[in-house]
């Protein structure tokens, strides 16, 4: 008895046991936890190297130093001091740094800053969109809000050129206006030494000033803002538009930086302008090697410094070159008075 009674409890718990496990196989399993989504990798930050900001700065340095050319020249020595503000700048370089500042331009207008962030945020089209680019700049005017961004450009390098073509109007005037003066007559001292000193200021990038760079630094990553207001330009536009438009979409992609400029000095040139610019040097030397009087000076310093660089840089932009007022009417010559013959008399009557 004290056996079976035994046996009987073993069984008992193992059918409990048994039962217990049927009910935790028959259990719904718990749910699996959710996959590890990991965030994609944010944008890289709006790059632009310093370098190019120097360049930028360097070339709205010169213009507002050359738009800013007095005619009223009292001396010798006022002349050649505006001669070396004119001739300070090496044409690659120039042009190089019109194409920076167009790109510091395009990046003040955030709608177009926008739409290229939006590609930079997907690794593969953000590569895909760089070489694009480099391969043919003219992809940077495909973004929302190229249109605007090409408007600020050509409106601010356009005035910019425009002052200085202005200025050079002024100027070329005075070398007329200032004949009345014995002095603008006399002889230029040392003419072999002042057209070697515009050659070689020729042959010298522009200086930019550090507070001017920081300035433009600050605006083109997003910073204090320039003040400008966009307004929609439309296609087609000209090379410094288009270049400037490409570099400021690589800065928002994140491909303007140092290690990046070499294939930006390769896409910031411009045959046609680099050729205006060259030209625009080389009539200025001709002009000065044969120059004698301080009068003759003005007149090289206006017309082929000023007024030259002034056009190239407003053709460049795409802005308008303002009409040459019509010439004066020419003088009608005189009409000569022909003194009419009196009426023959008639013959007088014979008497008979």
């Amino acid at each position: 008895m004290r056996s079976f009674s035994r046996t009987r409890v073993v069984l008992t718990t193992s059918v409990v046991a048994l039962a217990a496990l049927m009910a935790a196989c028959s259990a719904p399993a718990p749910p699996a936890p959710p996959p590890v989504v990991q965030a994609p990798p944010p944008p890289p930050p709006i790059t632009l190297s310093s370098s190019i900001v120097e360049r930028a700065s360097a070339f709205r340095g010169y213009m507002a130093r050359a738009g800013a050319v007095s005619p009223t020249f009292q001396n010798g020595e006022q002349i050649q001091a505006s001669l070396k503000v004119g001739a300070s700048y090496e044409a690659k370089s120039f042009m190089n740094g019109a194409v920076a500042y167009a790109a510091v331009l395009a990046l003040q207008d955030p709608t177009f800053v926008a739409s290229v962030r939006e590609v930079a945020a997907n690794p593969t089209q953000r590569q895909e969109m760089i070489n694009n680019i480099f391969s043919n700049p003219s992809y940077a005017a495909v973004f929302k809000g190229a249109d605007s961004a090409a408007g600020l450009i050509i409106d601010t390098v356009g005035n910019d050129g425009l002052r200085v073509y202005r200025a050079g109007k002024a100027v070329k005037q005075a070398a007329y206006d200032v004949q009345k003066s014995t002095w603008s007559k006399s002889s230029v001292v040392d003419r072999d030494g002042r057209l070697a000193s515009a050659k070689s200021l020729s042959a010298s990038p522009a200086l930019a000033e550090s507070a001017d760079v920081a300035v433009l630094q600050q605006a083109s990553t997003g910073g204090q803002s320039l003040g400008l207001t966009p307004r929609a330009a439309p296609a087609p536009y000209q090379p410094v538009v288009i270049r400037g438009l490409a570099v400021a979409a690589l800065a928002a992609l994140g491909a303007a930086g140092d290690n990046n400029l070499a294939s930006i000095d390769a896409l910031s040139g411009d045959w046609a302008t680099a050729n205006c610019l060259n030209m625009a040097k080389l009539n200025l030397y001709q002009c000065l090697a044969v120059s004698k009087p301080h009068y003759e000076d003005i007149f090289c310093l206006g017309q082929h410094i000023l007024i030259d660089t002034g056009a190239c840089v407003i053709k460049a932009s795409g802005a308008t070159l303002p009409p040459e007022p019509p010439p004066p009417p020419k003088a009608e010559p005189a009409k000569k008075t022909v003194a009419k013959k009196a009426p023959a008399k008639k013959p007088a009557a014979k008497k008979s």
